[in-house]
């Protein structure tokens, strides 16, 4: 673990240089909110979808962060209900991503590049980005947390072949309510696999939520700094090459607070557990 690594780990938990800007996207057709730095020419643009019966105000820093290092970041605000299609969902994403490439922002001053474009998502919203990869072609990909679709995200990734990051929590790694590992697993391009220690498939959350008195939603602060930081350097690197940021799009290296996980290496086999009976048995020889 290098210490320039947990500099730049640092470097990017902290706002970046740009001042930013919020806008309304309802005033296009799509219900949503942007986030862009105060000026710029062919920006980067990212396509945000929330999770599960969860708002996109409840990811503001997360999306302020991102526009604050130089990327145009737009996120419909819709299938907020308790049976949401992901589909549809998906179908925001391509739209948002229409909306920023073909419109100026702000006072004219903002514009994006066509070929900068990434679709991202958490929970829920991760299988719908990889959904709507599946339709259009985009520099890279980012699924924080998945959670499972219908359609299921795996049943596309196979012929994506854009780079993709994608970040877990490893008490959640084999929980059902995961497919970060399935996912990995059958992406078809370069994939990243990031499984941050301790971390809930719901910690990058903010604010209060209904289902905290469920004992699921709570928000975990330094999770989502460091989430924020893994995304902004990953993105940094992929969608506009800056070599200093190239440790976060590296699958070797080593980057506090996280690990590896790579789904291809062979598992050491569980040993069968002897019944407790068998076990006395052999203790009395």
């Amino acid at each position: 673990m290098s210490a320039s690594v947990k500099s730049l780990l640092s470097t990017l938990t902290s706002r970046g240089p740009h001042r930013v800007l919020r806008g309304n996207l309802a005033i296009a057709g799509q219900p949503g909110v942007v986030y862009t730095p105060e000026t710029g020419r062919n920006l980067p643009a990212i396509a945000f979808a929330h999770g599960w019966l969860t708002g996109v105000s409840r990811y503001r820093q997360l999306l302020e962060h991102l526009a604050s290092w130089g990327f145009v970041v737009a996120a419909p605000d819709t299938e907020r209900g308790p049976i949401p299609s992901h589909l549809d969902l998906a179908t925001d994403l391509l739209t948002t991503l229409d909306i920023v490439t073909g419109v100026r922002l702000g006072d004219g001053e903002i514009s994006v590049h066509p070929d900068r474009l990434v679709l991202a998502g958490h929970a829920m919203g991760a299988g719908a980005a990889v959904l709507a990869a599946g339709q259009r072609e985009v520099a890279a990909v980012a699924a924080l947390f998945p959670s499972p679709t219908a359609p299921s995200a795996e049943s596309v990734a196979p012929r994506i072949d854009r780079p993709a990051l994608i970040l877990a929590g490893a008490p959640d790694l084999e929980s059902v309510s995961s497919n970060a590992v399935p996912l990995a697993t059958v992406w078809g391009g370069a994939n990243i696999l990031r499984v941050l220690d301790d971390a809930t498939h719901n910690g990058i959350v903010e604010g209060r939520r209904a289902l905290r008195a469920f004992g699921v939603g709570k928000h975990q602060a330094k999770v989502a700094r460091t989430t924020r930081a893994l995304l902004t350097g990953y993105l940094l690197a992929t969608v506009l090459g800056e070599k200093t940021y190239e440790p976060f799009a590296d699958p070797e290296a080593a980057i506090p607070r996280t690990e590896i996980f790579d789904p291809h290496a062979p598992r050491e086999e569980e040993k069968p557990k002897l019944p407790v009976g068998a076990v006395l048995g052999l203790l009395r020889k």
